[in-house]
């Protein structure tokens, strides 16, 4: 059976990445889609790891040959998704996991309908405040760049599946990891399988 697409949307600072890499460590059945983006490294940052890094010549190509399944412009540098990586591991039995921005949701809702989609909410204002002043880089213009887009991503929040406040991180995780595990028994999910029982009781008459 094909995997499940999961997509995790949150403003910066919510604690996405976080979330979801603690998530990846408790599932061998999650795999995560490793972005496209134009930005630079932050430190710590691995390319093929957290990101694809590529210069904005080679992401205008990618978007020219069709290899991006959604794309968007956010805080000034591009990220997208690639189509093949999804494809290959969703046909392994994988769920694959999208960290992607409010934008690239609605993309991915586009082409794949019964994804599922997780928004991450910071507890509140103050607390993603706290948490992007103590960011490596994060300050000045760009501090109040990335407060002033999460009033306009949190008020995405109506157009998700699911919602978790990522206040104590072990709890989000567990919210998280629940949804993915409840996702996999989908009447959609497990119909194949239903109907190799359903199979058993007729050949039984």
């Amino acid at each position: 059976m094909s995997g499940n697409l999961i997509i995790v949307s949150a403003p910066s600072g919510a604690g996405k990445t976080t979330l979801v890499a603690e998530v990846l460590r408790g599932d061998e059945w999650v795999r995560p889609s490793v972005s496209y983006t134009s930005r630079s490294p932050r430190p710590g940052e691995v390319d093929g790891q957290h990101y694809h890094f590529v210069s904005r010549e080679r992401f205008a190509a990618l978007i020219e040959e069709g290899d991006l399944l959604e794309w968007a412009l956010v805080h000034g540098n591009y990220y997208g998704t690639g189509r093949r990586a999804i494809a290959q591991l969703r046909g392994a039995g994988y769920d694959v996991i999208l960290t992607i921005d409010v934008q690239g949701e609605r993309q991915i809702r586009q082409a794949y309908p019964d994804a599922l989609s997780v928004f991450i909410l910071p507890p509140s204002y103050a607390v993603l405040v706290d948490r992007l002043g103590g960011r490596d880089g994060a300050a000045g213009p760009d501090l109040r760049l990335r407060l002033r887009n999460a009033l306009d991503e949190v008020a995405q929040y109506r157009h998700f599946d699911y919602l978790v406040v990522n206040d104590q991180l072990s709890e989000a995780v567990a919210e998280v990891a629940a949804i993915i595990r409840a996702g996999r028994a989908r009447r959609e999910c497990r119909a194949p399988k239903a109907e190799e029982i359903l199979q058993t009781f007729q050949q039984s008459e």
